[in-house]
């Protein structure tokens, strides 16, 4: 058991908690369900990207899916090999793609035929092949928040199954092209398997054709967004999420690329805040507390759901209330008409769940530092990012005033 008491007492609040050996546990689970392929693990860097829990995975021989050249680099401090490294995302620059490739990564994952024309020119600029893998949209619901759905042609993702075709057609011509996988990913927080499957298998149907060309890939990037359990969830066991995919490759020899985020780290993570004081308006009561919608955006911004736990000894009954936050704006909070017992100020609330798209989903709105970042491992708890102080917001502002 973990001692949010004890870890706010030290490291103050708001505050995140990561349990490491979750996390570890996690990783197994989906590593050993592909046991019987070859495969690559590449955790999802934008879940959390604290690069000592990238180093967490790193150290268990993962991989690394990024979407941003920084991800990239923090991939590489974090210790992750250039060889498990992908390059994912739809817009990225013509510098992002020079390092990219310079860094020599397993593959850039290409969104477009426009971004296909970029990877080239680029390759040939620095007379060298890049390798690439095709990000394919199978347009299939991925029955998830619209916000996190990626597979449907409504999405900005990915590219159609002809236009895929003729963009691999392409890139094995090219003498700057070196075509050796393919992409899809329908969406984030998944719980249902059929989409998955579905979608596997347009996308094996697609490799079989392309074969049939003489085009030899040798990756299957079936993207993440296993779903976890927020509130009443029933989730994708990883055997089963495993054997879906594999059952539609029969005949193809390719090693399995999954990039798994959520799955890894949500459940692993707890937003520490304290009780600033109840409050009243008329018939609705608040809990104020000093967590925001700063450090944790995901209600405000999906209406997301996170169990949250009283850290009180109060024997009164229940009652709902709203939980908000110091930020200036009515979407300030983490849950409403939550049941809660009356609490003190000084008292604490650990939100759960909150190990993904939380931290890193962030900002200084209103002025305010970032939370600490605290690991757990082995019943040791230690610090992994300092909290932002003053000084630290205006760092890059201060040698640019005028006297």
């Amino acid at each position: 058991m973990i001692d949010f008491k004890a870890l706010a007492k030290e490291y103050g609040t708001p505050l995140y908690v990561y349990d490491f050996d979750y996390m570890s546990v996690q990783y197994t689970k989906l590593k050993e369900a592909f046991g019987g392929r070859k495969s690559i693990v590449a955790y999802a860097v934008k879940a959390n990207s604290n690069l000592s829990v990238i180093k967490h995975f790193a150290k268990m021989g993962s991989g690394a899916d990024c979407v941003s050249i920084g991800e990239v680099r923090r991939a590489f401090i974090a210790g992750i090999p250039a060889y498990k490294i992908i390059f994912s995302g739809v817009g990225k620059s013509d510098e992002e793609i020079r390092e990219a490739i310079e860094k020599d990564i397993l593959y850039i994952n290409v969104e477009s035929d426009a971004e296909l024309q970029r990877v080239e020119a680029i390759a040939r600029d620095l007379d060298t092949k890049a390798r690439i893998s095709i990000r394919v949209n199978p347009n299939i619901d991925p029955q998830t928040h619209p916000y996190i759905s990626t597979g449907l042609h409504d999405n900005k993702f990915g590219v159609d199954l002809s236009t895929a075709k003729r963009m691999y057609i392409q890139a094995n011509n090219s003498e700057n092209l070196d075509p050796v996988g393919i992409h899809f990913h329908i969406g984030s927080q998944l719980t249902q398997l059929q989409p998955i499957r579905e979608a596997a298998e347009i996308v094996a149907d697609l490799i079989r054709s392309l074969e049939a060309l003489k085009i030899e890939l040798k990756f299957f990037d079936v993207g993440g967004g296993l779903g976890i359990k927020y509130d009443d969830e029933v989730t994708i066991e990883p055997y089963d999420y495993a054997q879906a995919i594999l059952g539609t490759l029969t005949g193809l020899d390719l090693t399995i690329l999954c990039e798994p985020g959520r799955f890894l780290t949500a459940n692993a993570g707890y937003f520490v805040t304290k009780v600033l004081y109840e409050k009243q308006n008329g018939e609705k009561k608040f809990v104020v507390v000093d967590g925001a919608m700063n450090d944790l955006l995901r209600p405000s911004l999906y209406g997301a759901y996170h169990e949250i736990e009283a850290l009180s000894n109060s024997q009164e009954e229940l009652r709902e209330v709203d939980i908000v936050g110091p930020v200036c704006e009515s979407g300030d909070f983490f849950a409403k008409n939550y049941a809660l017992p009356p609490l003190k100020g000084g008292e604490l609330l650990v939100i759960k769940s909150a190990g993904a798209y939380g931290f890193g989903m962030g900002s200084n709105y209103n002025t305010r530092g970032r939370s600490a970042e605290v690991a757990v491992e082995n019943s040791q708890a230690r610090l992994i990012r300092r909290r932002e102080n003053f000084e630290d917001l205006i760092a890059l502002e201060t040698e640019f005033l005028e006297d």
